[in-house]
């Protein structure tokens, strides 16, 4: 890049790292992108010359001026989490002398409960697209593969038909990190995802072609998938928050509630750490709490 600072170059270096030797999503790489010019705008204003001139002092200012700045707890710790992943590239590299961010505090995120939809309410949505028509074919066979794995949506729009595997009703699919895992679905995914693989207009493709096609015939894009989910949720539910994670969600919480083991669940969500999936053990027993009020005598 002409007229890149050294400090410009280091982030963009960084940058390649992540895409090329850690396989990160592009989506991660933009977020650290985004966390790391911000901070880089924070040293500028501040006239600190180069990330090895930056101490605690300078962190703890950037922290609180995050905060005062109307950031939420969860969004500081994210941000945190970019800036030490970035300086512990610098140390390894011999580009600073110190990694500064090994002494700050990460403020404890508020901890959200997932938002989920009950199993009636599961079902009723699955019960919404006419499947009388193509486009309601594609959208059944979307929103059952996607509550019949608990996928995330990126995983789901770049399926490809060789990814499904009918004969023993599995999927594979590419998360974060780009790892690979393989995903049971059930019967009613399987006969949805077939309903519109033999109807769909679009014929002679061969296996690398994508699973879901948009209306232009390409790979569609999360952004239809959203819309879809969005209107559907929003035909059965009052609740405020409508995108595809709440299927993920409403699946873990359905697994879980039937008796499902935890670890099994965090291997199917493709979850890093068994600390991430248990959230949905939170979930489970406010139920059990809430069926206890309405349902015992004495509570």
């Amino acid at each position: 890049m002409v007229g890149a600072s050294p400090m410009h170059t280091l982030i963009r270096s960084y940058l390649d790292y992540l895409d090329a030797e850690r396989n990160y999503s592009s989506h991660t790489t933009q977020a650290y992108e985004h966390d790391l010019h911000q901070f880089l705008q924070f040293l500028k204003s501040g006239k600190i010359p180069s990330f090895d001139s930056v101490g605690r002092d300078e962190l703890r200012s950037y922290v609180r001026m995050l905060l005062e700045g109307g950031a939420s707890k969860r969004t500081v710790a994210r941000k945190i989490a970019s800036l030490r992943s970035f300086f512990k590239f610098l140390r390894r590299k011999g580009l600073v002398q110190t990694n500064p961010t090994l002494s700050l505090i990460t403020p404890r995120p508020e901890r959200r409960l997932p938002v989920y939809l009950d199993e009636k309410a599961a079902e009723r949505m699955l019960e919404l697209p006419d499947v009388t028509t193509e486009e309601g074919q594609k959208e059944a066979a979307i929103l059952e593969l996607l509550y019949s794995t608990g996928m995330r949506v990126s995983e789901l729009v770049n399926l490809s038909k060789k990814d499904v595997n009918f004969e023993n009703g599995t999927v594979r699919v590419r998360g974060k990190g780009r790892k690979e895992r393989i995903l049971p679905f059930g019967q009613k995914a399987s006969s949805a995802m077939k309903r519109y693989l033999g109807n769909r207009s679009q014929h002679g493709e061969g296996p690398g072609s994508p699973l879901f096609l948009s209306a232009r015939g390409g790979r569609i894009y999360p952004v239809a998938v959203a819309r879809l989910v969005k209107r559907c949720i929003g035909q059965i539910s009052e609740i405020e928050k409508k995108s595809p994670h709440v299927i993920r969600h409403s699946f873990a919480t359905h697994m879980l509630n039937r008796g499902a083991d935890l670890r099994a669940v965090k291997e199917l969500l493709g979850h890093e750490s068994l600390s991430t999936t248990q959230v949905y053990t939170h979930v489970s027993t406010e139920r059990m709490k809430k069926v206890y009020r309405q349902s015992h005598p004495k509570a």
